[in-house]
């Protein structure tokens, strides 16, 4: 009967955390330990890394997920380790998991079978505090906005659009929209507000996108916090709050150092998520580890549509980033679940649509692509080569992945095809659109992606749009924030959509963070509880262990 994940997790003895960074050449007296097998690696020491080559930037995404997940990061912990058995260092880099998904239906997001990074119930958990930083930081600057309104406002902010909201680290559909400043005259000017869940905070993707602190700091001078009486722009740093800011998320700009179960090093640093934000780990952290070793992988968030859409238009320019090859995994179940067929091999065949378009998504962008079939134990032979003869016919390679069940030695032939693409395929890396393109043009040629036969917007986006142009912020990179369900706009509509128009709902503007978010549809930054929440079965025994954290 095979193990659990958490129980594959609990057994398995960990290394000491200096022995793993023995293994990237870190000298152990630099880390920042916080506990026997989690330090932190100052963000400073890259600076003295900068005589070094760069490994190999390799980017893990997948098809339109599904319900039933389809193993980004299961297979990205089982490349990893599989380059190791190779003879080639790797590191892989992966986000920090979300506290209110945890506890909602995702479950943790270290990775599963014998591809997880450990320990795996502490970063599932508060891990090294980055997200209690974040907060901190965020919601400091909702206290100060209040405080400077009901101590005289000399900014004369506009108490109707204050646009900076409040942020928590959990899923509370309660908190989707508040009235705040109740209680009479000495709690506040009473207004309307809301929360966000802090992976869609502006300060999380801020984090993930410095170099430095005084990178962090003007950025977070750069957040808009609302608009005067006069319709001008107010930035955080005329409340003179950037400073106590960037002192509290000092710290949490540090890449996180742990180890897979295999005991390969790993950085989990960073948490924004992919449809709301870039959707990846740190760019210290990319940084640190490419100078470190010869292949990072490197995990996107959802499909290809978003996660990696958004690293090669956004980050790979932030970061300098030239990502030498693509992963693109699927499962049998994950594509079945796109068709209506109640016939397997039909419903597979009609599946495979998906993994079609998002294999030509990747390929817009001018690099190859490796599917990683992560194959589970009900998976016939047939379906593997059903899915093989498919990729092959779409100029894709293809390798079979059993990193759940057998760690790195499942994904020996993948890790040998992504080393054959690195040396023989063609790389150059090409964004979508030019940042200086209006924002209309830059949202136009996404839909390709989406495979859109138009692109429809509300007035009020329209508006919001218009004014961040006429400010100057035209010619930032944008995000559109999306249903991860579908290709569209739309978490109803599977496979690969057609002939529909895609809807602009909102807009917003990260002007610390630099992008301009668009809001496709009825997606939301706090999501609810469901019915049944993970958090119901998770449970501690009298000795400390975890229960039902997975």
């Amino acid at each position: 009967m095979l193990k659990s994940d958490i129980e594959i997790a609990q057994s398995t003895e960990l290394k000491p955390i200096e022995e793993i960074c023995e293994m990237l050449g870190i000298d152990k007296d630099i880390l920042i330990p916080y506990s026997k097998y989690m330090a932190k690696v100052p963000h400073e020491f890259l600076q003295s890394l900068s005589d070094k080559e760069e490994g190999n930037l390799i980017i893990v995404t997948g098809i339109t997920p599904t319900k039933y997940g389809e193993g980004k990061t299961t297979t990205s912990i089982g490349l990893t380790q599989a380059l190791w058995k190779l003879g080639k260092s790797s590191v892989v880099t992966l986000r920090e998991p979300s506290l209110g998904p945890c506890m909602g239906v995702k479950g943790g997001g270290t990775g599963g079978g014998y591809s997880q990074v450990l320990p795996m119930d502490e970063i599932n958990l508060h891990f090294t505090g980055d997200t209690h930083a974040v907060n901190s930081a965020h919601n400091l600057l909702s206290a100060m906005i209040d405080s400077h309104i009901q101590n005289g406002n000399p900014l004369s902010l506009d108490v109707r659009r204050i646009s900076w909201p409040r942020t928590i680290d959990m899923n509370d559909r309660a908190l989707r929209s508040i009235v705040v400043g109740l209680g009479g005259k000495t709690n506040g000017f009473p207004r309307e507000d809301h929360f966000v869940i802090s992976p869609a905070s502006e300060v999380m993707a801020i984090a993930a996108l410095v170099t430095n602190l005084k990178d962090l700091k003007k950025r977070l001078g750069e957040i808009i916090v609302g608009r005067d009486v006069k319709g001008r722009f107010v930035k955080a740093k005329e409340l003179k709050a950037q400073g106590a800011m960037t002192v509290l998320m000092k710290n949490a700009i540090n890449p996180n150092l742990v180890q897979t179960i295999e005991h390969v090093p790993a950085f989990v640093h960073g948490g924004p998520f992919a449809n709301i934000a870039h959707g990846t780990n740190s760019i210290i952290a990319t940084k640190l580890a490419l100078k470190l070793s010869d292949f990072v992988i490197t995990e996107t968030g959802f499909g290809a549509d978003l996660g990696a859409e958004k690293f090669f238009d956004v980050v790979s320019k932030y970061g300098n980033f030239k990502p030498k090859s693509v992963v693109l995994v699927a499962s049998t179940r994950a594509l079945r679940s796109h068709s209506d067929s109640d016939e397997p091999l039909k419903a597979l065949e009609e599946g495979l649509e998906n993994l079609g378009k998002q294999i030509e998504n990747v390929k817009l962008f001018h690099l190859p692509v490796v599917v990683a079939l992560n194959r589970f134990a009900q998976d016939t032979d047939e379906d593997c080569k059903v899915v093989e003869s498919y990729v092959k016919e779409k100029g894709a390679r293809f390798a079979v992945s059993e990193c759940w069940e057998r760690g790195g030695e499942g994904a020996v032939e993948l890790a040998k095809q992504v080393i054959e693409s690195v040396e023989r395929d063609k790389a150059d890396i090409e964004p979508l659109y030019d940042w200086d393109a209006p924002i209309l043009e830059k949202a136009g040629n996404l839909m390709k992606l989406y495979n859109a036969k138009d692109v429809e917007y509300s007035s009020h986006a329209l508006t919001k749009i218009k004014l961040y142009e006429r400010r100057g912020y035209g010619n930032l990179p944008i995000m559109m924030a999306k249903t991860q369900m579908s290709l569209s706009d739309d978490p109803k509509k599977r496979g690969v959509p057609k002939d529909y128009k895609f809807r602009i709902t909102d807009a917003s503007l990260s002007a610390g963070a630099g992008f301009v978010v668009l809001y496709a549809g009825n997606v939301m930054t706090m999501p609810g509880l469901p019915k049944h929440p993970a958090a119901m079965d998770i449970d501690i025994d009298e000795k400390g262990d975890v229960k039902g954290l997975f």
